[in-house]
């Protein structure tokens, strides 16, 4: 994967990846697009206000993130174990997944890593079944994502 020079846009191809969840289970991007359209969500750090409230949204709402049409995966550069300590406190039983090594390498190819902090900016991707990105937004690590747009996009998609 290389890296763009910002982050992928609607109608960009979406880089494909496999990345273990915080269970140690591999979960394959090309796998979940064969047969549900994918939000991609990534997040700076587990642990962190902003990432737990996010987060705790989308545990909060799962029905809007995850169904017959719809998966959910939310990845960070935080190891696998930080992941499941993670999930075990918050109650988060959708896959959170591991970016740690290399280090960054999908946030970097969607061309949200941010290179000073080593951490994931606030990406989140809609990816249809196509594997093409039907919607997007990137909010910096210091500013809440608002998920209204995604539920409303996901709701077409899923049409």
């Amino acid at each position: 994967m290389s890296a763009p020079d910002q982050p992928l846009g609607v109608g960009d191809l979406a880089p494909d990846f496999t990345l273990r969840d915080q269970n140690g289970a591999d979960v394959s991007l090309s796998e979940l697009t064969a047969t549900r359209n994918v939000v991609v969500v990534f997040y700076p750090w587990a642990f962190s206000g902003i990432c737990t409230g996010e987060l705790d949204e989308i545990r909060d709402h799962l029905e809007h993130f995850v169904s017959d049409d719809l998966q959910v995966v939310c990845i960070s550069c935080d190891a696998v174990y930080s992941a499941r300590a993670w999930a075990d406190i918050q109650g988060y039983f959708f896959p959170l997944l591991s970016d740690a090594w290399p280090h960054g390498r999908v946030a970097r190819a969607y061309g949200v890593l941010d290179e000073t902090t080593g951490a994931a900016l606030r990406g989140t991707f809609l990816v249809g079944r196509d594997g093409r990105i039907a919607w997007t937004l990137v909010n910096g690590t210091g500013e809440p994502r608002d998920f209204s747009g995604l539920r409303l996009e996901a709701a077409g998609l899923s049409a």
